[in-house]
């Protein structure tokens, strides 16, 4: 059995670093973030999350989302949007899987109910998703000692 802590030292991202990293690269570092985690979260948890073609498909809808808005053209104003609207789609739709896979590796691996808000996952996707693993030892520390268990020290 792997330890609660390998993930999140897999990942090694602070939540706030992934936000601000985010907002000054206008949106570029969460897809980064993605290609280079999903892979990482995938081999952890065993469960697929999602492909290259998935994250190719986000980030080109974002990047073509980004580079049409604004041109004072409705017909590519119009396209703009939709292709913002696809990418916030796509951005939710990985981590609803995620999200999954996330429960499912704290559940089978360290025996830890990783309760996960649904509405957090739809508004603040990929940011909850690195907090609930940057969590993770938190999560099964509270759930030792409401349990009765006495918490294990490689946890603390």
């Amino acid at each position: 059995m792997s330890s609660i802590t390998e993930l999140k030292d897999n990942i090694n991202t602070k939540t706030l670093n992934l936000v601000l990293l985010t907002f000054v690269t206008a949106g570029i570092y969460a897809i980064i973030w993605m290609f280079i985690n999903t892979p990482k979260l995938e081999k952890l948890t065993s469960k697929k999350i999602a492909d290259n073609t998935f994250l190719i498909w986000l980030a080109v809808c974002v990047g073509l989302g980004g580079a049409l808005v604004g041109t004072g053209e409705e017909s590519l104003d119009v396209i703009s949007g939709l292709l913002t609207i696809a990418s916030w789609v796509l951005y939710i739709i990985w981590s609803f899987r995620a999200k999954s896979a996330l429960q499912e590796y704290a559940l089978t691996e360290h025996k830890v109910d990783l309760r996960m808000n649904g509405i957090y996952t739809f508004f603040l996707t990929i940011y909850y998703i690195n907090y609930c693993i940057n969590d993770l030892p938190e999560a099964q520390r509270k759930q030792q000692i409401l349990s009765g268990q006495e918490p294990k020290a490689d946890n603390l």
